[in-house]
C-alpha cells in the first residue's frame, strides 16, 4: 500500500524521501501557490472532525514543501499519513507516506494544516509526542527531517507503570552510554520483590567489566530513580562473549 515514504531509522535523526527504492533528490520549492481545497477533495472514509489537535509539529517550511509535493502528484485528493512501525521497540521507524484517498484508515485521526491534510495513525500517537517535521533549504535543494524522540519508548509520567518507567530510563539514559561500547541492556521482568531482572547484549554480553556496569551504573540509577526497584539481577548468558568489549 505504501509506495512512497519517509523512514526515520533511528527514531530521531535524518530521514530520506523515497520513491519506490530510489531516493528523490529534493529540489527548491516552486513559487506557485497551492490551494488547500485542491488537496482535500476525495471520497475517503468519513472521520469525525470535532477538533483539530496537533499530534506532530510541522514547521511552515516543511508544510510548504509537502504541499508542493502533493500538488505535483497526479492523484486527486492526495494527502500524507504519519505512522510508526513497531512503536515502542528499538526497531521503531517513524514514517511519512503519501496517502491516497482509498488508503485512509477509519482509525486515523486528522491533523488539518493550512495547506494540507495530515492523517495520523491513532496507535502511533503516544509515540509521536514531541515529534517534529522540518525542512531546511540548501544549495542542493533542501533536506526534510523527522525527529521523534519517543518513537522507541513513549514518554512516561509518575503514573506510568514501574516497568514502563524502567524501560524509559534504560532507553534514554543507560543504553546511550552502553552504546559507546556496542552494548545494551533490557528489562526481562520486575519481580514482586522489586528485583529488576535484566539482560545484557552486544558488547556487554560476556564483557569482563559487566559486574561494575551492573552495580555502579545500572543498579545505582534504577534504585535511585525508580522507587519500586530494590535491586537488579543479571540473567545474561555471559559464556557467549564473541562480541564482548572487554574479554
Amino acid at each position: 500500500m505504501i509506495e512512497n515514504r519517509l523512514v526515520d531509522k533511528s527514531g530521531a535523526q535524518y530521514t530520506k524521501l523515497l520513491t519506490g527504492c530510489r531516493e528523490l533528490h529534493l529540489s527548491p520549492l516552486s513559487t506557485a501557490s497551492v490551494s488547500p481545497d485542491s488537496l482535500i477533495r476525495y471520497n475517503a472514509p468519513q472521520i469525525e472532525e470535532k477538533s483539530m489537535p496537533t499530534y506532530v509539529k510541522i514547521t511552515p517550511e516543511a508544510e510548504e514543501y509537502l504541499a508542493d509535493l502533493l500538488a505535483k502528484q497526479d492523484i486527486d485528493g492526495m494527502s500524507v499519513r504519519i505512522f510508526i512501525t513497531q512503536p515502542g521497540t528499538r526497531y521503531a521507524e517513524t514514517c511519512l507516506a503519501y496517502c491516497r484517498p482509498d488508503e485512509v484508515s477509519a482509525n486515523d485521526v486528522i491533523q488539518q494544516m493550512d495547506k494540507l491534510r495530515v492523517y495520523v495513525e491513532a496507535m502511533s500517537i503516544p509515540y509521536l509526542e514531541e515529534s517534529l517535521i522540518d525542512f531546511a533549504k540548501d544549495r542542493m535543494g533542501g533536506q526534510l527531517t523527522i525527529k521523534a524522540p519517543n518513537a522507541k519508548m513513549p514518554k512516561v509520567t509518575n503514573e506510568s507503570s514501574a516497568e514502563d518507567r524502567i524501560n524509559y530510563l534504560l532507553y534514554t539514559e543507560i543504553n546511550p552510554g552502553l552504546a559507546a561500547h556496542g552494548g545494551e541492556v533490557s528489562l526481562v521482568e520486575l519481580t514482586e520483590e522489586g528485583i529488576a531482572v535484566l539482560k545484557f547484549g552486544g558488547g556487554c554480553q560476556g564483557c569482563s567489566a559487566v559486574d561494575v556496569t551492573l552495580k555502579d551504573g545500572v543498579e545505582a540509577s534504577l534504585v535511585e530513580k525508580i522507587p519500586e526497584v530494590t535491586a537488579v539481577r543479571d540473567e545474561t548468558d555471559h559464556t557467549q562473549a564473541d562480541n564482548a568489549y572487554f574479554k
